[in-house]
């Protein structure tokens, strides 16, 4: 990059140091004449309105040189995504997910971005259909990487993942992402309407169906309070929402897939205590109804689950509920009285 703004900053100071000294040398030598020979002064200027014309096109194709040099640099990068290769394949005997009632089971799973640096050592759990599993710790832990070995985006190192009793590894990268709604910390949301951003987890819904996941996800109050309701348009990665208004919109995408599990990856972070409680709100009433994966480092949004795990060195050290882990007087112990400081 350093480079390139050293070629660039010699470049066009190059076209218009050249494109300059024409005019110069015309006007110098013009003047001359003018003095020397008694040549005309609209002559001169006819001259210098030639040149214009003739260094307007030179320069233009100064710019244009250097924007398809950037352009191809650009080209370069997409192309080397595309032609990554995938990592991630089906078996051969693959099989599809259906009826999926939302178990997921870690059976020793161990997994390392970089060979010799485990992220997670030998984790175990089970989640139950329905229940709200909370992974809780430090940053860097592992939790993320959870959540994405769930969607399979990565194969564990050793052990098993299993969906209702199927490991991951024989079932159809097609099926398994069909059962999985992901909420993420960083919301994307599409320059359209509400509606449409809302629908883009299924389409073929009806706005009855949109207004019934946005009523679950507790936004469906306010979209009616905007000038155009469902049909507001939200810019440009929903610049023209709140944070927690585009959070909740992203629970209601997730609530209208009818996805069997939702993945909340940090879905309270960087928003204020009421809107915390909105969307804690939205996340309970989920409850019960889909397996919830939930991170969060805000433990009020994660109390009322049914199996907290608290991980540390890519270990679960401490597994139980809120009140069997205020008990224990561990770490999640101590997070707990920091918070309430």
């Amino acid at each position: 990059m350093l480079r390139a703004l050293k070629v660039s900053a010699i470049f066009h100071p190059a076209v218009e140091f050249i494109s300059s000294l024409g005019t110069i040398l015309v006007v110098g030598f013009g003047g001359y004449l003018a003095y020397a020979e008694g040549l005309q002064v609209e002559d001169i200027v006819a001259f210098l309105l030639y040149l214009s014309l003739f260094y307007q096109p030179i320069t233009g194709l100064a710019n244009l040189v250097e924007n398809m040099q950037q352009s191809l640099a650009g080209a370069e990068r997409v192309i080397d995504i595309l032609d990554a290769p995938v990592e991630i394949h089906d078996s051969p005997d693959a099989i599809d997910l259906k009826d999926v009632k939302g178990e997921i089971t870690f059976d020793h799973v161990s997994f390392s971005y970089i060979d010799g640096i485990p992220v997670l050592n030998d984790v175990s759990f089970t989640c139950k259909p329905g229940e709200m599993l909370a992974l809780v710790g430090a940053t860097g832990v592992g939790k993320t990487t959870i959540t994405e070995l769930i969607a399979r985006f990565y194969e564990p190192d050793s052990g098993r993942i299993l969906i209702d009793g199927h490991d991951i590894k024989d079932v159809n990268l097609s099926s398994l992402k069909q059962n999985i709604s992901m909420v993420l910390q960083d919301t994307f949301l599409f320059n359209g309407t509400i509606a449409e951003n809302i629908a883009y987890a299924r389409p073929e819904a009806t706005r009855e169906e949109i207004k019934e996941a946005a009523k679950a996800a507790n936004i469906d109050k306010e979209i009616e309070a905007m000038p155009e309701g469902y049909d507001t348009l939200t810019g440009e990665r929903g610049v023209k929402l709140s944070g927690g208004q585009k959070q909740r919109i992203s629970i209601a995408r997730a609530i209208l897939r009818r996805s069997p599990i939702v993945i909340l990856d940090e879905a309270t972070a960087a928003v204020d205590v009421e809107t915390e409680r909105q969307i804690r709100d939205a996340i309970n009433s989920l409850s019960g109804k889909r397996t919830i994966v939930a991170i969060a480092h805000r433990l009020s949004t994660i109390r009322s689950a049914e199996q907290i795990l608290v991980i540390e060195d890519g270990t679960v050290v401490e597994q139980g509920t809120h009140e069997q882990l205020i008990k224990q007087n561990g770490y999640y112990a101590r997070m707990n009285d920091i918070q309430k400081d």
